[in-house]
């Protein structure tokens, strides 16, 4: 799999990145459990595969998924050579506090089995009022400055809030979600942001919650109700790949790996045969034709889930 540098933080990574939301289990989200065991299995498949990153967070499944990937990297006898996980700070209820912060990533620490934590975001902020979160970036940093951490990113989803910490500066890595996919452009502006900063940047949620994966069994975009402009925009997306012999999540995740400066493409993964129709994906030939007609698709940005 193409491996790329990680902005500035020296660090190199596979195009795709694991997702480990739906490791935790988190029906309410995404419709279906998963045992702790076919979690196992999926990380220990993961590993042995092409990709060379995991991305999960504190608060799935209040740490549930960092939990199955911990025991995971125990059973594999330790994570396999140049294999990151990047993982996330999160709020406990409301409090995001400098403590908070730092318990949280004792607790990853702890549930992960690991010491070294390489990439650390703040996950989330923009639900939390933006003044009182100082407390909470600034330990971030210094937990980096004091070696305990590595490298800082920054994740989230509202363009413009997530655009307001950035102006605080120290961030290293971008990831943003469901708003940079076939059918929503909400974050390009924060991405050609970033870049200019020179920030690395993550696309994470490129099928909208399911949609673009499933575009004949699921209704919602980014976790609610889509628009019928947008339904009408997947079905004609859909019926279009049919027509060139491929599918709507093959062109969904292209959409996002190819998009010049997105460095990792976070895909949830939580069946063992994903990671490799992931590479069958990869190695799809998607004619140009197909990629300018999927473009001249995008609904009005009326439709996307925010206007900048």
């Amino acid at each position: 799999m193409d491996l790329r540098p990680l902005g500035t933080t020296g660090l190199t990574v596979s195009a795709v990145c694991a997702g480990g939301s739906g490791l935790g289990s988190m029906p309410a989200v995404f419709g279906y459990d998963v045992t702790a065991q076919q979690a196992i299995e999926v990380v220990l498949r993961i590993f042995a595969g092409p990709l060379t990153w995991i991305d999960t967070s504190n608060g799935y499944s209040d740490g549930e998924s960092e939990r199955r990937i911990g025991q995971a990297i125990r059973e594999y006898g330790g994570l396999p050579d140049g294999f990151l996980v990047a993982t996330k700070v999160d709020a406990l209820g409301a409090d995001y506090s400098g403590a908070r912060v730092r318990a949280s990533v004792a607790e990853s620490k702890e549930r992960l089995g690991l010491d070294d934590l390489p990439l650390v975001y703040l996950h989330d902020p923009e639900f939390h009022d933006f003044d009182s979160m100082r407390e909470a970036v600034d330990t971030l940093m210094q937990l980096r400055a004091d070696g305990e951490i590595g490298h800082v990113g920054l994740a989230g989803g509202n363009p413009r809030e997530l655009s307001r910490y950035l102006d605080l500066g120290g961030f290293e890595v971008l990831l943003v979600h469901n708003r940079w996919s076939l059918v929503d452009h909400s974050a390009g502006a924060l991405i050609q942001r970033a870049l200019s900063d020179d920030l690395a940047v993550v696309n994470a949620a490129i099928y909208g919650g399911g949609i673009l994966a499933n575009p004949q069994g699921a209704t919602k975009y980014g976790y609610r109700d889509a628009p019928d402009a947008v339904l009408r925009a997947i079905a004609e997306m859909d019926a279009l790949c049919r027509s060139y012999g491929t599918d709507l999540a093959t062109a969904a995740l292209r959409h996002s790996v190819d998009s010049p400066g997105i460095t990792g493409t976070v895909v949830g993964i939580t069946k063992p045969a994903r990671v490799d129709a992931l590479v069958t994906a990869l190695e799809a030939d998607l004619p140009q034709e197909l990629v300018d007609e999927l473009d001249a698709l995008l609904p009005d940005p009326r439709y996307w889930l925010d206007l900048k």
